[in-house]
């Protein structure tokens, strides 16, 4: 919910906008005053009030002192530019998940080729090679 009593430029504008409206009031209460009730009356305040509040939250041209004060065009920039970013990123993620997908096929493949043509042997290596992962192999040297 937004304040205006907050700012003081909105406060002296709300008193000046009842003001004016609770006169324009009075001298239509003086016209029919005999005709109103209290209940009437008071709806009538109630409402000139919200109104006030709203006309002035939607005319103000300062409705940002309510938002953050330290967001700017460079704020704004820099949102947008990490959104594309973000969108680069997951394209490239997709695109990865794509090839890695199409290789694990192609390898489920090659599996099942080497089980066809018994090569269980190049079959085992392969399962193993997925299974243990990439170990890297070094030689050592010995000194004489």
């Amino acid at each position: 919910m937004v304040n205006i009593f907050q700012n003081p430029k909105w406060k002296q504008e709300y008193a000046i906008e009842i003001n004016i409206k609770f006169e324009i009031l009075e001298n239509l209460d003086d016209e029919d005053s005999f005709h109103n009730n209290m209940n009437k009356k008071w709806e009538n305040i109630k409402a000139i009030i919200k109104e006030t509040k709203q006309q002035l939250i939607e005319n103000g041209e300062g409705t940002d002192t309510f938002k953050n004060k330290w967001y700017n065009e460079g704020c704004k920039f820099a949102i947008e530019e990490e959104q594309e970013h973000h969108h680069k990123r997951k394209e490239a993620h997709r695109i990865i998940m794509n090839k890695k997908k199409t290789y694990m096929k192609s390898v489920i493949e090659s599996l099942e080729e080497d089980q066809k043509h018994n090569n269980t042997r190049k079959m085992y290596q392969t399962v193993n090679q997925f299974k243990k992962g990439y170990k890297h192999k070094f030689s050592l040297i010995r000194n004489k």
